[in-house]
């Protein structure tokens, strides 16, 4: 692949990631409106992942499950690769149970005020040129 290619690619890729970013923000920034009259207790909880993040990992089971169910009906692979892959759908299903259970306490628990949303800011720096020095390159001449 032409180096040219290569950097094209990780250029839409960052943007495509920096999209994902902005909308996990957005997400969250709709979560803290509906929060904005709860009132934590003193001995309130912390989380280090805000309910949008929780959803983005959510966003991505739902494609694994989505794809490994695909793997685990094709009639080209072997039977011990859908053993394996119908293993894998348990688990990733499991996951996805945890993960929505995880949310529905966490939601629970904020508007109880039994634990505090806060939101922690990406601050990507790769799409911004004031922080990235190969995005500056050629126009600080």
């Amino acid at each position: 692949i032409p180096d040219a290619n290569v950097v094209k690619l990780k250029r839409w890729i960052d943007k495509s990631n920096q999209d994902r970013n902005d909308t996990v923000e957005k997400i969250d920034d709709w979560y803290l409106a509906q929060f904005k009259d709860s009132k934590p207790e003193p001995n309130a909880r912390l989380n280090s992942e805000s309910p949008a993040w929780i959803l983005d990992r959510m966003s991505i089971l739902c494609l694994k499950i989505y794809h490994m169910k695909i793997e685990t009906e094709r009639s080209d692979a072997s039977e011990e690769h859908r053993k394996k892959c119908n293993d894998k759908l348990a688990i990733l299903k499991e996951q996805q149970a945890d993960l929505g259970q995880c949310l529905d306490e966490y939601v629970r628990d904020i508007l109880t005020g039994k634990r505090i949303m806060k939101v922690y800011r990406q601050m990507k720096m790769y799409n911004d040129e004031s922080l990235n020095p190969i995005l500056r390159q050629g126009k600080d001449k």
